[in-house]
This record gives structure tokens, C-alpha cells and sequence, in this order.
């Protein structure tokens, strides 16, 4: 089997707000996605026995990865045994950073066994595959711009962001997402993102009108020190032009929204003389 490679675009979440707990654990969300040009790639061949992995710019957890589960998953869905695959994972999306790199992984890892072994399973049947794995899975493997709601996992095509730019910062901390969902009290008095007026500003092309929208409701629950660094990469953004700025996923990582004509330069450059991670972006739309 020839090699074959993906892209494996990371995520913003333009908009999240989270509902509450579920009855079956998980929590109840509702946001609006966008896969963005800051990406990994994933390559794979069929060879020897059993599942491989390797991964340059990344230390890899002990046990069974995602990216294994994931092909398990997919080969029990089409109903064959899996072959011996080693997979290969070029990072550059940081990682633990709410921009969904491991998800974004394992979504094209899934597009790769679908191109090469069930070219006719339905986009909406690799979608469930993903889901089995993780929440956000389904939407790393369809990508564009998408209403996410009840774990994630429930998605509404939307029409694409309007051409703009991203500058994507992590800040050198990280926010385990567990620990980030347990610090949430839905007593009323979380401030909720409006993500209808964003659905329908997108619904107009207008790009002004998501930006005046962008919100994630995780920052409501940052920690003081926590806080004051977002909120300092939010000022740079903001100051250096960005229309909007906000923490991606339960972060750390924070994003600017700029206009399609903005330099992005300058705030790429005053962010990376004090954080290691920064990187310029674009939107990018359906992956599949």
C-alpha cells in the first residue's frame, strides 16, 4: 500500500455555551465550530502487523491511543479485521489547547482508512465512527463551519465564515478540560455567548455582526491568574486590529478574528516575544 497523508486541520470555537450536565454524564453544549489552516498532517501505511504509531513533536501517551482506537472503531464498523498500519503524526497544532489537535488527528486518520478501504461509507456513518471515539470527533472529520449542539456531536451545516484571518495564541499553561468543566455552576449566573445572532450573522455573510458574537462561556471560570493572561493576548489582539478575541475550547489557547485585508503580522510578532506557540490562520471549509 502506497503512503497517503491528510491534512489534519485544528478547530476555534467562534461561540460556546454550555446548557448543563446531561443525564448521561456529559454536558449539554451549544457552540458554532470552524476548522482553521493551523494543522497537522497524518500519514499512513498498511505494513507488518498490529498498530503503529509515531508522532514528531509530540510525547505520546502510554496504552491505546485515540488514533488506535479509532481505527479499531472503523474497521468494526465496515466489518473486516484490521490490517497492520503504522500511522505517522506530523504535529504543529499545540496540544491540550482547546483547538482539538488530537481529535483533528484522529478525524484524518478516519478520512485516510475511509479513502483507502470504504470509499462509499457515507460521510454521516464516518461521522458516527468518530463519535464513538470522542464529542467533538464527528465535526474534525466534516470540518468547515458547523452548529454544534448536544454533546458536540450533533451538527448543522452552516454557510462558510466569511474570508478573514486568524491569530492563534497558547499561552505556556494548560487547561485539562475535565478540571475546566467541573469549575462550571449553572446557577444562572454564567454570561452565555449569543450564538443565534451568530448563526444568523453567518446566515448574511456578515462578518462584523459573528465578530461582535464571539464568546465562550469556559472564561467565565478562569482562575485570577488564569485571567489575567487571556485577557492580555485578548487586549493584543484586539489592540493590533482583531474584530474579536476569545479562548478556544475549555483553552488555554486564544484566537483574534481579523478582517480578510488585516496585517496579522504585527500581532503575530509582539505575541511570539512572549509565548513559544503563535500562529497566523485562515478558515478553511468541509473536509469531507
Amino acid at each position: 500500500m502506497k503512503n497517503c497523508t491528510q491534512a489534519a486541520p485544528a478547530k476555534v470555537n467562534l461561540a460556546l455555551d454550555i446548557l448543563g450536565r446531561r443525564p448521561d454524564g456529559y454536558h449539554e453544549m451549544r457552540m458554532v465550530m470552524q476548522t482553521v489552516s493551523l494543522c497537522d498532517t497524518v500519514t499512513l501505511e498498511e505494513r507488518g502487523e498490529g498498530f503503529a504509531l509515531s508522532a514528531r513533536g509530540l510525547d505520546l501517551p502510554q496504552g491505546k491511543t485515540l488514533e488506535e482506537r479509532g481505527a479499531e472503531a472503523f474497521f468494526a464498523a465496515v466489518g473486516r479485521p484490521m490490517p497492520g498500519l503504522r500511522v505517522t503524526l506530523e504535529k504543529r497544532t499545540p496540544a491540550y489547547a482547546g483547538l482539538g489537535g488530537g481529535s483533528a488527528d484522529v478525524a484524518a486518520l478516519l478520512r485516510l482508512l475511509r479513502e483507502r478501504y470504504a470509499p462509499a461509507m457515507p460521510r454521516e456513518a464516518l461521522e458516527a465512527v468518530g463519535g464513538r471515539i470522542g464529542s467533538d470527533m464527528p465535526f474534525c472529520v466534516r470540518g468547515g463551519t458547523a452548529l454544534a449542539e448536544g454533546r458536540g456531536d450533533v451538527l448543522t451545516d452552516l454557510p462558510p465564515l466569511p474570508e478573514c484571518r486568524f491569530v492563534v495564541c497558547k499561552p505556556d499553561f494548560d487547561l485539562p478540560t475535565g478540571p475546566m468543566f467541573a469549575r462550571l455552576r449553572f446557577d444562572g449566573s454564567l454570561p452565555r455567548p449569543d450564538v443565534d445572532g451568530m448563526v444568523s450573522a453567518l446566515k448574511r455573510g456578515d462578518l462584523e455582526g459573528a465578530a461582535r458574537r464571539v464568546g465562550n462561556v469556559f472564561e467565565a471560570v478562569l482562575e485570577p491568574g488564569e485571567r489575567r493572561e487571556i485577557e492580555d493576548i485578548k487586549e493584543t489582539l484586539l489592540r493590533r486590529g482583531a474584530l474579536a478575541a476569545a479562548m478556544s475550547g475549555s483553552g488555554p489557547a486564544v484566537f483574534g478574528l481579523f478582517p480578510p485585508d488585516a496585517e496579522t503580522a504585527g500581532a503575530a510578532a509582539e505575541l511570539r516575544r512572549r509565548y513559544a506557540q503563535v500562529f497566523e490562520a485562515r478558515p478553511v471549509g468541509w473536509l469531507l
